[in-house]
């Protein structure tokens, strides 16, 4: 199924009466997916910013998204840990109800922190900050798919999801405009000279806004009589193999970081050349072993799992395992693509751009997503197959003008984005091949990511520029067709193994930290202005080709179990994205 949204939620059985959508709690549940769109997108411009102002390399501006990445894996770890140990689901006993409000108040604790960080002057604190605003929607968005799904009706419940992902993808689109205006005070040119030398009394009122709408969020869920609790005391799968390997896998992860951090002690002006590009080496080198702790962490699970599947739950299924790799390397594409960018567009080759000018194509990123998500949203509607042909061409064409009036009103020169309906075309006429079947659509729009990354890297301007932004629209379905493709035939695991995939958005924590990092080290060798930046493109190329890889690959370890795609349909419904509700899967 080529949607952007599926759902594993069973509806229960409301005894053949209709229950209406309670729309006060589901309006404001909406807002909620604006936040996690708007805050997670918001970070492409505020990495370029942070960079300027504290004088940052790549590798440290991409310590952003380190931050709220990571608290994503850490919160699902932890939520899984509870539920270990404890024999219940933590989300599940809390409710969802409170499961949202407890989340909300403690985003608005970490704007709190951000704010207290912003008034020291500390990009650390700053990290801490935006650590716990993402730890809080963590938590919220473990509860938000079922909580949609109890606002009314089960058989409406698609729709509901299903606008909560649209107005999440607008959020990731008009959020880096009003961040940069937030930052910059205008959405006119403003000179990277000129913003090392702003104030950060900017930052502090958009978070000032931001936890109040958090705490008045959070209070209308609250107070709301109508809205259900939705407690369950349902059992988890007992899995204490798996915690114990994913906490060993997070010790080591702090091993390998441990040692980049401490060489940023080292003052560089004292540096030669050489050195700077030892000292590169070796940070890099710290940082592919990272990648390598996941990546062998996991399949040395699977391994132990298909030996003795005593204790380790579902990790004993491939696509499960392969899937949670895929899953990790999509998020991690998709945020790099675009926290690197604003970096490559300042480069002469790529037009010079400055960060201020950059929000309009990081604008267009992630209305790329958005565009392609709309056109998921179809699936979900009881329409007429004439009728899905000829919205699956009417909606993208209409969701990238919007995407263009949103830019133009907030005084952006768009023209040189008018060119870009061409990509736009190629993705739509990729959907009509892939046919809402998730393997064929995931390898068609990998093997086109890919594609459209290496006309990026050989090439350079206009054209460079439409390649990368592609990206967005071959990763708008991934996450999906990967979630589909990996909770396949897991039975009774099926929630665990949806916990398991959570925990990769992880991915959005390592992999831009890693193009950061090795963007620094191609840079310290090179006398080329920009080489560094551009090189770095390489990393989204190799994710998607394992994505494209992973499309193939589990066709037929699915095949192999009785599961077939290109025959029968998943059964499932709708989970969404990862900066939209990152699904707490609760069955």
């Amino acid at each position: 199924m080529a949607t952007p949204t599926m759902n594993i939620v069973t509806p229960k059985s409301t005894g053949g009466k209709f229950v209406p959508t309670n729309y006060g709690a589901l309006s404001t549940l909406i807002v909620v997916f604006f936040f996690w769109g708007f805050i997670a997108a918001g970070n492409s411009v505020f990495i370029p910013f942070c960079k300027h102002y504290f004088q940052l390399d790549q590798f440290q501006s991409q310590l952003v998204d380190f931050a709220f990445y990571l608290a994503y894996y850490l919160g699902a770890l932890g939520l899984f840990a509870y539920g270990a140990f404890g024999g219940n689901d933590l989300v599940a006993k809390w409710g969802y109800k409170k499961s949202i409000v407890y989340g909300l108040l403690f985003s608005a604790l970490g704007a709190v922190a951000m704010i207290i960080a912003v008034n020291a002057n500390t990009f650390t604190g700053m990290l801490v900050g935006l650590f716990i605003v993402a730890l809080g929607f963590s938590l919220q968005q473990t509860a938000a798919q079922p909580f949609a799904i109890s606002l009314g009706d089960p058989s409406t419940g698609t729709s509901r999801v299903n606008l909560g992902g649209g107005v999440n993808s607008f959020g990731t689109m008009i959020g880096p405009l009003i961040v940069a205006f937030a930052l910059f005070g205008t959405t006119a040119f403003v000179p990277d000279e000129k913003i090392a030398a702003l104030g950060l009394s900017k930052v502090i009122i958009l978070y000032t806004c931001v936890g109040i709408l958090f705490i008045a969020a959070a209070a209308l869920f609250y107070f709301s009589k109508k809205v259900p609790l939705g407690v369950s005391t349902e059992k988890t799968e007992k899995a204490n193999k798996v915690l114990y390997s994913l906490l060993i896998m997070t010790g080591l992860l702090i091993i390998m970081f441990v040692p980049v951090f401490n060489s940023y002690k080292t003052n560089p002006t004292v540096l030669s050349d050489i050195e700077k590009h030892n000292l590169e080496t070796y940070r890099m080198k710290w940082l592919f072993g990272a990648l390598a702790v996941v990546v062998v962490s996991l399949l040395f699970s699977n391994m132990r799992a298909r030996k003795n599947p005593d204790g380790w739950g579902a990790m004993k299924y491939p696509q499960l395992v392969l899937g949670m790799l895929a899953l990790f390397v999509y998020v991690g594409t998709e945020v790099t693509i675009v926290s690197n960018l604003s970096e490559l567009l300042k480069q002469p080759d790529f037009g010079g751009f400055q960060s201020s000018q950059a929000a309009l194509f990081v604008s267009m990123y992630w209305g790329s997503l958005m565009i392609g998500r709309w056109v998921g949203s179809i699936a979900a509607f009881d329409l007429k197959p004439a009728t899905k042909q000829i919205l699956t061409f009417v909606v993208p064409l209409i969701a990238f003008v919007i995407v263009l009036a949103v830019n133009a009103l907030s005084k952006y020169d768009i023209t040189i984005l008018y060119y870009y309906i061409i990509c736009v075309l190629i993705q739509i006429g990729a959907f009509y091949v892939g046919n809402n079947k998730p393997a064929r659509t995931l390898l068609i729009f990998g093997l086109l990511g890919m594609i459209s990354m290496l006309i990026g890297l050989f090439s350079t301007g206009t054209v460079a520029i439409y390649a990368f932004l592609s990206g967005g629209l071959f990763c708008s379905i991934m996450w999906p067709c990967i979630f589909a493709l990996s909770i396949a035939g897991l039975g009774k695991y099926t929630t665990q193994g949806a916990a398991f995939l959570i925990m990769m958005i992880l991915g959005g924590g390592i992999i831009p930290p890693i193009q950061g990092k090795l963007a620094d080290f191609l840079q310290s060798k090179s006398t080329i202005v920009g080489y560094g930046i551009h090189q770095s493109y390489w990393v989204p190329v190799i994710c998607f080709a394992y994505i494209a890889l992973f499309a193939f690959v589990v066709k037929g370890i699915l095949k192999r179990q009785g599961i077939d795609f290109e025959i029968t349909s998943t059964g499932t419904d709708e989970i969404t994205s990862p900066e939209g509700a990152l699904e707490g899967l609760q069955a």
